[in-house]
C-alpha cells in the first residue's frame, strides 16, 4: 500500500504539505499566547525589513516610524517564522496546482479539492495581513485561525485520496456506521474550535480560574451579549483585549460547554465505529480526544502554561484529522456496502 501511494502523483507533496500546515497552524497559536501577533506592525515585511531591523541604526529608524510599536526582537522571531512557514506551505500548494494540471487526466487524480485549497491559501493571506494591518481585530484572528485549520484538513484529506487507499473489510458492520452523526460531531467540533479561536482572540483564556465552575458559579450569570458582539468596537489596537471581566467569562464558559457536547458525540461516534469494527480509529478517536480534555483542565487549573496552550491548539487540529480520517472511511465503507 505505502509504495502504491508513494507511486501516486502528488502524495509526498500532499503528505509534506500537511506537516508544513501542522506548523503553520502550531506556531500562529505560539505567536498568539507570546502577545507576538504585532511582533512587526507591517507587512509582509517586518519594519520594512524581510526579517527584522538588526543594526542599531535601523532599529533606531523603526521605533522612529513605528514608535506605538518598538522593537522586540523576542516577539518578532514568532510571527516572521509563521509568515515564512505559511510562504513554504503556500509555494507547495502551488507545486499541487501544477501536479494536478499536469495529471488532470490520469484516472482517480483530484483536480477540483487541490484547487479549493489553493484560493482557501490565497484568503489566508489576506485574513493574515488583516491580522496585522487591523490590529488584531477578533474578527479577523479567529476567522484566520478557521481557515489555517480549514487548510490543513483538507490538504490531509486530498493526501488520503492520493494514498489510495480503498476499502478493504467487507466484514465491516454498516448498520454501525452513521454517517449524520459523523457529520452533526464535525460541525460541532468546527463550532467549538472556532469559540477556542473567540477565547483566544478576546483574551478570554484566563478568565474562569476554578475548574469545573467557573468563578464559583455552575451558570454564571456573565455578559453573553458583549461576549459574543461580533460588531464589537476594538478602537485601534486589540491588544491585550478590550472586553470586561464578565465578556470574558461568557465566552470561557460557552467554550467549556461546547467541549462537553463535543466529548459527549464523540464518545458515542467512537462506540459506533469500533462496533463498526474499525477499532484502530475509534480507540485513536478517544486517545486524542483524552489528551485533548486534559490539556484543556491543564490550561484552567495551572494558569494556561505556554507548552498546554500551544498543545491545546495543536491537538484540536489532529482531532480534526482523525474524524476526517474516519468520515473518509466511512464514506468509502458504506460506497463499497452498497
Amino acid at each position: 500500500m505505502l509504495r502504491k501511494a508513494l507511486s501516486r502523483p502528488g502524495y509526498m507533496l500532499a503528505l509534506i504539505s500537511v506537516i508544513f500546515s501542522y506548523f503553520v497552524v502550531t506556531i500562529g497559536a505560539y505567536t498568539r499566547l507570546v502577545d507576538a501577533g504585532l511582533g512587526c506592525p507591517d507587512w509582509p515585511f517586518c519594519y520594512g525589513h524581510l526579517w527584522a531591523p538588526l543594526s542599531d541604526e535601523a532599529i533606531s529608524l523603526a521605533n522612529q516610524a513605528w514608535p506605538e510599536f518598538p522593537v522586540d526582537h523576542d516577539i518578532i522571531w514568532p510571527e516572521m517564522l509563521h509568515r515564512y512557514v505559511a510562504f513554504i506551505l503556500g509555494l507547495m500548494v502551488l507545486g499541487l496546482w501544477y501536479i494536478t494540471f499536469r495529471h488532470r487526466n490520469v484516472p482517480g487524480q483530484p483536480i477540483k479539492l487541490p484547487i479549493a485549497i489553493g484560493i482557501i491559501i490565497c484568503i489566508q493571506a489576506a485574513f493574515g495581513a488583516w491580522t496585522v494591518t487591523l490590529k488584531l481585530w477578533p474578527q479577523v484572528v479567529t476567522a484566520h485561525l478557521l481557515g489555517g485549520f480549514l487548510t490543513a484538513t483538507l490538504l490531509w484529506l486530498l493526501t488520503l485520496r492520493l494514498s489510495g487507499w480503498q476499502p478493504g473489510l467487507r466484514w465491516v458492520n454498516t448498520k454501525y456506521m452513521s454517517m449524520r452523526l459523523a457529520v452533526i460531531t464535525m460541525v460541532a467540533l468546527i463550532i467549538q474550535i472556532a469559540l477556542g479561536g473567540w477565547t483566544s482572540a478576546n483574551y478570554a483564556a484566563l478568565a474562569c480560574p476554578d475548574f469545573p465552575t467557573c468563578q464559583g458559579y455552575w451558570f454564571p450569570p456573565f455578559d453573553y451579549v458583549r461576549g459574543f458582539d461580533i460588531f464589537q468596537s476594538v478602537g485601534p489596537n486589540y491588544l491585550g483585549g478590550q472586553l470586561d471581566g464578565e465578556a470574558r467569562a461568557a465566552i470561557h464558559y460557552v467554550h467549556r460547554v461546547g467541549a462537553l457536547v463535543v466529548t459527549g458525540l464523540m464518545l458515542v461516534l467512537a462506540w459506533g465505529v469500533h462496533r463498526a469494527g474499525l477499532q484502530s480509529l475509534a480507540k485513536l478517536l478517544i486517545a486524542t480526544l483524552t489528551v485533548q480534555v486534559a490539556l484543556g483542565i491543564i490550561n484552567v487549573y495551572f494558569a494556561l502554561p505556554l507548552w498546554a496552550a500551544t498543545a491545546h491548539n495543536g491537538v484540536a487540529l489532529v482531532l480534526l484529522m482523525v474524524l476526517t480520517t474516519i468520515m473518509y472511511r466511512m464514506y468509502r465503507e458504506l460506497s463499497y456496502d452498497q
